[in-house]
């Protein structure tokens, strides 16, 4: 009980804190958008809006939710606040998914932006509700710990950003939403296939009546695995660089 008051209390802090402030939520409603614009910018003929709402989620939700929680964990830890936290009587594993649960909440938040923008330009048609919210959820999960493994590696807030942009942008043309994956070069193929957005990306698709190229089957355990591993290798990080 005395676990999930603290819990409670950690996400609440954080959302008051961070998510919820006017700039974060103006932020959030604007990134979806100018990717949407983005988007329809580059589209030559009638924009299906179907074909093009999986890619716009997927990086609202790997952009949203990496650069808000590398930003704040990194900026918690130069005001020593995050150092207070790691000395509370809590497990680090329930600690660590308090910290990133407002993130993970902002990052779904930032998909259902165009999602309901899409649905009052056009008729969407069946859509599947349960998959899409769960390969949402999962996509925000993988991308909250991957913002974290960046605010463990790193020092400084423009670190943080800085690296956070190393792996974000070749995730976005390794994934699928620009260039299918059998016409990526073989070698960098198999990097894609690694990748949690690339699979993320093809459960949205699917949860949209769009074609998709994994199993459903396949692409949740896939990403639920990355989201294991993940977490694994944070909390690995986090006991290594910030306890021991």
């Amino acid at each position: 009980m005395k676990n999930l008051i603290a819990f409670r209390a950690i996400l609440a802090k954080d959302m008051r804190t961070y998510y919820l402030k006017p700039p974060n939520l103006s932020w959030g409603l604007i990134f979806p958008l100018a990717w949407t614009l983005m988007f329809f910018l580059r589209s030559q003929g009638p924009v299906d809006i179907r074909a093009l709402l999986p890619g716009v989620m997927t990086l609202s939700i790997l952009f949203g939710t990496t650069s808000m929680l590398a930003v704040t964990v990194t900026f918690e830890r130069k005001g020593k606040s995050f150092e207070r936290l790691l000395q509370a009587p809590l497990p680090l594993g329930l600690l660590v998914l308090a910290k990133t649960s407002g993130a993970i909440v902002f990052g779904v938040a930032n998909a259902l932006v165009p999602l309901v923008l899409a649905a009052l330009y056009a008729p969407l048609g069946r859509v599947d509700v349960a998959l899409l919210l769960t390969a949402a959820f999962l996509l925000a999960f993988a991308s909250a710990f991957m913002g974290l493994f960046v605010a463990v590696s790193v020092q400084e807030v423009f670190e943080a950003q800085t690296l956070s942009n190393f792996f974000r942008f070749p995730m976005v043309f390794l994934c699928g939403l620009f260039l299918p994956l059998d016409r990526i070069p073989f070698p960098l193929r198999g990097l894609a296939y690694v990748l949690p957005p690339t699979y993320g990306a093809d459960l949205l698709r699917r949860a949209l009546g769009e074609g998709s190229l994994f199993p459903a089957a396949t692409a949740l355990a896939a990403l639920a695995g990355l989201c294991l591993a993940l977490t694994f290798a944070c909390l690995r990080a986090i006991g290594r660089r910030w306890i021991d």
